[in-house]
């Protein structure tokens, strides 16, 4: 459930005047990092660093160096960006990302601030995005409520906290995996909403089921649009009949 947290700002010593305004964002924290919003040359971005109690320990710096590593070469418009490596003033060594401002959808779920377009961006962005991970190889946190954004003004989605390992290949369960979340997550969802969508729980109930028929992003995305092989291929057949018998009645009519 989600907790609002007030939001803090943190004095910042920077003889430079490259940053100012340092807030501190309680409800993106997680267990080895805090995460900040900041301007930087007048610009706002976000911050993620360790808390104070890792800063100085050589094996909490070498996990936040090989998330930028993984993060740094992403580039997708419903992942939240990764721009520089660098000290910050009274915080140390972040990760500097993309201003990505907005509400969690943990937030919009229990506050009952969902709408349309927002069903619609989990029906059509996570889908694309949860695919650019997989065809990078990219190991990551389960996909939640608590680690998706939508932007304060148009509502777009973005992954925040997206990638601590690049691999060569993912295993099969690390893809089915992220099915079995994107289901449970669309379960939730679904739970929050006074309207029934029985055609959207079908397809989370197939997802989030461990030994269900949805298998890969791309089965995810063909049961969201509604279609299956079945239905392609009888569309196809349907097709195919109907130039037949085109064909045959211009012949006909041509004698």
């Amino acid at each position: 459930m989600y907790i609002s947290k007030d939001e803090k700002l943190i004095p910042i010593n920077d003889p430079t005047g490259r940053w100012s305004e340092l807030t501190l964002l309680p409800e993106w924290e997680e267990d080895i990092y805090d995460v900040y919003t900041v301007k930087k040359h007048g610009k706002w971005i976000m911050l993620k660093a360790l808390k104070e109690q890792y800063r100085d320990d050589p094996k909490y710096q070498a996990i936040i160096e090989k998330e930028f590593d993984t993060r740094y070469n992403l580039a997708h418009a419903n992942i939240v960006m990764v721009n520089d490596f660098e000290d910050v003033p009274g915080i140390g060594r972040a990760i500097v990302t993309d201003d990505a401002y907005g509400y969690s959808l943990r937030r919009l779920i229990d506050e009952k601030r969902l709408t349309p377009k927002i069903i619609h961006r989990l029906e059509t962005q996570l889908p694309d995005a949860l695919e650019y991970i997989q065809e990078n190889h990219i190991m990551h946190r389960p996909i939640t409520a608590d680690n998706i954004i939508f932007t304060e003004y148009n509502e777009n989605l973005k992954l925040i906290n997206v990638g601590y390992d690049h691999r060569d290949r993912l295993e099969p369960q690390d893809t089915k995996q992220d099915i079995i979340d994107y289901g449970r997550l669309l379960n939730e969802v679904l739970d929050a909403l006074p309207e029934q969508l029985p055609k959207l729980r079908r397809v989370a109930k197939k997802a989030a089921d461990p030994e269900g028929t949805i298998n890969s992003v791309q089965e995810l995305k063909l049961a969201l649009s509604q279609r299956s092989r079945t239905s392609t291929i009888i569309m196809l057949l349907g097709f195919i009949i109907v130039m037949l018998g085109a064909l045959i009645a211009i012949t006909l009519w041509l004698r």
